[in-house]
């Protein structure tokens, strides 16, 4: 009985893995042709007569599509959006770290903005924070979450990983499923990426979090110097971009994983708009009120508007904030 269902529930698969994996890539009468060989495979299963040939044609072709897939590979080289257009690096000299492209666009409106890098140097020993931002726009549980490293009082560096569009390309959950998108990560001012998503974006509005994260210095700077590998190795050997495993809250994760007794996977990072209570559950996060009220109070909206183009921009949105005066 086991080995009877087995092979429809492999066909099965198959089919339906290869049926959206051609479709995202718009090969149109590829998709319905495998996907009718496939209905034609489960059906032929219980004719003897029909068995044999079926599987034949079903396992080549289905040879086909993985042999195509074997050659779609992750380039730098495409005709981007300005906005994810310049990679990111870091040259390293002892503790001293300048980061390369730190994008600063100044936005009117999400489509209309000055384009601006510069070049900012940083230096280990005066890594102070790191703070998770958390931006909602479609309830509690999805959310784009990021990390900012604070270097003293004035110097913050954001940090978002995201995908890599080019010209004329939008957004879908299912073509991030099948090698549509590279794997991006924004080192950004955060007058540019915490404001966009504050000041900026209004269809849907975004709300924004922001709480100051518990540990050692010695863990911060792990977790620094981790992205920074991540970010060169980019630079040189690009990847994909995927909507489940390639993401903003799994790759938090998994560099989280340089530091011992990190946090084991949960489905609340899966559901990225619960990371942030997934933290507070094991004491990352400012522990002295409920979640509700930490959650409640840690929204920066309203001082990012206030604070707009402000120089000091990044002192103002934690002005207040619960567990900020807290440095590692």
């Amino acid at each position: 009985m086991g080995k009877a269902f087995a092979l429809p529930l492999l066909i099965a698969l198959a089919t339906l893995w290869s049926v959206p994996a051609l479709y995202s890539f718009q090969l149109k009468i590829p998709t319905v042709a495998f996907a009718m060989l496939g209905c034609a495979a489960l059906i032929a299963l219980s004719h003897s007569r029909w068995r044999l040939r079926a599987l034949v044609a079903f396992a080549l072709a289905f040879g086909t599509v993985l042999a195509w897939w074997s050659t779609i590979a992750p380039s730098n080289d495409r005709d981007w959006k300005p906005e994810v257009a310049v990679l990111p690096y870091a040259t390293h000299s002892g503790n001293r770290i300048t980061l390369h492209n730190v994008r600063n666009f100044d936005y009117r409106a999400e489509s209309d903005y000055d384009i601006a890098y510069y070049d900012q140097t940083v230096d280990l020993d005066d890594l102070r924070s790191v703070d998770l931002i958390a931006s909602y726009w479609a309830g509690p549980a999805i959310a784009h979450v990021l990390l900012s490293f604070g270097f003293g009082a004035r110097t913050h560096i954001a940090i978002s990983i995201e995908r890599r569009d080019e010209r004329g390309e939008d957004y879908s959950t299912l073509k991030g499923l099948f090698r549509q998108y590279e794997l991006f990560y924004v080192v950004a001012d955060e007058r540019d990426v915490i404001r966009l998503r504050t000041n900026i974006r209004r269809d849907p509005p975004e709300q924004v979090y922001l709480y100051r994260l518990r540990g050692s210095p010695v863990q911060a700077r792990r977790l620094f110097m981790e992205y920074m590998r991540k970010i060169d190795s980019l630079r040189a050997h690009p990847e994909f971009y995927n909507t489940l495993t390639t993401n903003c809250t799994n790759n938090i994760w998994l560099h989280s994983r340089v530091n011992p007794g990190h946090l084991p996977y949960s489905w609340k990072v899966l559901l990225s708009g619960y990371l942030p209570e997934y933290l507070y559950e094991h004491g990352k996060l400012d522990g002295s009120r409920p979640f509700a009220e930490l959650q409640r109070r840690s929204l920066i909206n309203a001082a990012a508007v206030a604070a707009d183009q402000a120089p000091d921009f990044s002192q103002r949105i934690r002005a207040g904030l619960p567990g900020i005066k807290d440095t590692l």
